[in-house]
């Protein structure tokens, strides 16, 4: 019944175990797996589980090893966990994660901010990530954050981005992914890149994330979606926040984007009610109220009981 056009089904990532969490205080790794349960039990079927970093500059996900040494317990689950080097990679495969993230920024200012590097240092490591990632039996993604604009050095030329795109899958990364970072894109800015990338990465998937800083994230799914796009990026409770770039405030809250997509009749095989329970477990994990309107408001409208007086 869609009157727009939508796929029929998308595929939701939830990212809230990492992003959502890592401008957080430290949780235990109890809480944390209670809640990974919780995120499970919606439905979803891709978890971004934790991240392979340092943990002085993200303290939140110090327990990394710990997390993914859980993850058997759910084994039609696929996880993943995000990379900012090789490094990283190395500790991921190392603790039995050979499903890899990594990111590259596309500018110079946030580049250096996150991963002490150049962008275009950031692009050379893809080989060694890629090759670390397939011998362990596992894939690579690649994820440009800053896509569209920078916090230090502003707008991102789109073919500067389109650019790294196609040199890292030169370089062995089997799927791409479009960070907002920011928050700052906007629907026709999201075509206008997506499908760039697509005419120049023929044959690979093109995901999205995005965040809801200036509140068009969830525009720029719809926008997303109506030219195909299945892989998108969600936090449960709208939690998230980049801890290098200034400004960038949670992502695009799951059960926002389940309820857009279902109510619009896009497949998303997640449980909505499922998704507001684990946003109180998200809520009392963290401590402090989420921005998400929608887990704010309720589900889908209840009627209310008529008067009989």
């Amino acid at each position: 019944m869609p009157y727009l056009p939508l796929p029929r089904a998308v595929d939701l990532r939830e990212v809230g175990l990492r992003d959502g969490l890592q401008l957080e205080k430290p949780i235990p790794l109890e809480e944390k797996l209670e809640l990974l349960g919780a995120v499970v039990a919606t439905g979803v079927r891709r978890v971004e589980a934790t991240s392979f970093v340092s943990p002085k500059a993200v303290p939140a996900l110090a327990d990394a090893e710990q997390v993914v040494d859980e993850l058997k317990q759910w084994p039609d689950v696929h996880f993943s966990a995000l990379v900012a080097g090789l490094g990283g990679a190395r500790r991921a495969v190392a603790a039995g994660m050979p499903e890899l993230e990594y990111v590259i920024s596309a500018s110079d200012g946030h580049s250096l901010a996150n991963a002490r590097r150049t962008s275009a240092q950031a692009v050379d490591a893809v080989a060694d990530i890629a090759a670390l990632a397939h011998e362990a039996g596992g894939a690579c993604e690649a994820i440009i954050a800053v896509a569209w604009d920078c916090p230090f050095d502003g707008r991102t030329p789109a073919d500067h981005v389109v650019d790294i795109a196609r040199k890292a899958v030169d370089l062995g990364a089997d799927r791409l992914c479009l960070g907002d970072t920011i928050g700052t894109t906007t629907p026709g800015r999201v075509v206008e890149l997506v499908e760039a990338v697509r005419a120049a990465c023929p044959g690979r998937d093109v995901g999205v994330h995005f965040h809801n800083t200036r509140g068009a994230g969830l525009a720029c799914v719809l926008a997303a979606a109506q030219i195909g796009v299945t892989q998108i990026d969600a936090s449960v409770g709208g939690l998230g926040g980049c801890p290098f770039a200034p400004g960038a405030s949670g992502n695009i809250a799951t059960e926002e984007v389940v309820y857009l997509l279902e109510e619009s009749g896009v497949s998303t095989g997640i449980d909505l009610d499922r998704v507001l329970e684990a946003a109180a477990v998200a809520e009392r994990a963290v401590g402090h109220a989420l921005s998400s309107n929608l887990y704010r408001a309720g589900g889908r409208l209840q009627p209310r009981p008529r008067r009989t007086d």
